[in-house]
């Protein structure tokens, strides 16, 4: 005899129910009740997560605000921006900034002339073969780098019409090398220099072509004027910016001086041994030298190179401070953060395996130097 609950519980269940007036679970129904509670679970864990990260962003909040009472606060600081007329150099003091360009212009018209090589290059790279020639130095030319550079290749002859114009300028600057009245020996390496440079783009122009080879026979003609320009650079600039320390020294007194920040803001191509940090270096105080004269390479000078250079300042000087308050127990963590290590750096090598060994940029893996710093002090928080 079928009963009830065999009726009910056949293939005709659920019709049966609805008739007998019970209206049976949808699954549907009961996916949306259980899923409830995991939504709320979900929501929770989110609310708390963001809670946790809250207290991060109030951190940086505080952390931006003492910044900024910082940076007005800063000095003696000198700023050091690169240029091509051999710096702009700015000395920030109780609330005044004192602006110079104290390199004679030697310096700039030195360097535009034997920076002649490097703007005929500029003009034919991407027209050069991708294959690395039979040349002395072939083993010092990385083959995928010429590659990427030759991105046009020999089978045009484009480059003729930029390098005629660069010629015109060449021709230009000859014309009038001696009204400008260059030191003789730097007016004979200039004058060598120009008609070289003449010469190859001319000999390049009616042959329509050049190479490798051709070019290194050219620069190599040069090169001796280039050393004698870069000479007569060097010397403008050791004695424009050392007469300028000698100047605001005296001005500074020698107490002030002795707490002397220098922040050089430099491109990475010339942030190793960068021009004015070897001239300034000695004229610092030596006990803090290590610690107050700062490089900051960035990609490009930034617009406002003295809020850049003070902001990074900034953190530098108070993490200085931090340091010995917040890991008063641990010194090496402490010296992580007053200097260019970042803090998780010890710890990521230890987990890795990596020994690390400590030099002059500090910490370096086993077989590659940490780079400097960044524009912003690398300190991660």
């Amino acid at each position: 005899m079928a009963t009830r609950r065999t009726f009910i519980g056949g293939a005709g269940g659920i019709g049966a129910a609805t008739f007998l007036g019970h209206t049976a679970a949808q699954p549907a129904t009961a996916t949306v009740l259980d899923a409830a509670p995991a939504a709320e679970a979900v929501s929770a864990q989110t609310a708390a997560r963001d809670s946790i990260r809250a207290v991060n962003a109030a951190m940086r909040t505080n952390y931006a605000a003492l910044k900024a009472d910082l940076v007005k606060n800063l000095g003696p600081v000198i700023v050091v921006q690169n240029d091509a007329k051999g710096g702009t150099f700015t000395l920030v003091h109780e609330g005044k900034r004192y602006v110079e360009h104290p390199v004679a212009e030697e310096f700039e018209l030195a360097k535009s002339i034997a920076h002649v090589p490097l703007g005929i290059f500029s003009t034919l790279a991407e027209y050069l073969s991708d294959k690395v020639p039979n040349v002395p130095n072939a083993d010092r030319i990385d083959a995928h780098d010429l590659d990427m550079v030759a991105m046009q290749g020999p089978g045009t002859d484009a480059w003729t019409t930029p390098l005629q114009a660069f010629a015109d300028k060449l021709t230009t600057a000859k014309g009038n090398l001696a009204a400008a009245k260059l030191p003789q020996a730097l007016h004979n390496s200039c004058a060598k220099i120009l008609d070289e440079a003449l010469t190859f783009i001319a000999d390049s122009i009616r042959s329509r072509a050049f190479d490798i080879a051709s070019f290194q026979v050219f620069a190599g003609r040069v090169y001796p004027a280039i050393r004698v320009n870069m000479q007569y650079a060097a010397e403008a600039q050791i004695s424009g910016v050392q007469g300028l320390c000698r100047k605001w020294r005296a001005q500074l007194g020698e107490a002030a001086w002795a707490d002397l920040y220098t922040v050089v803001l430099s491109i990475w191509t010339t942030s190793v041994l960068n021009q004015a940090e070897i001239i300034i270096k000695p004229m610092m105080n030596q006990k803090k030298v290590d610690s107050h004269l700062i490089d900051i390479p960035t990609a490009q000078l930034p617009s406002d190179p003295i809020g850049v250079a003070l902001d990074n300042l900034a953190r530098i000087v108070q993490d200085n401070i931090a340091a010995e308050l917040v890991f008063v127990s641990d010194e090496k963590v402490a010296d992580a953060l007053k200097g260019k290590e970042d803090l998780l750096s010890d710890e990521i090598l230890k987990q890795l395996g990596t020994p690390a060994t400590v030099g002059a940029t500090g910490v370096a893996f086993r077989t590659a130097g940490r780079a400097k710093c960044p524009v912003n002090h690398s300190v991660s928080i």
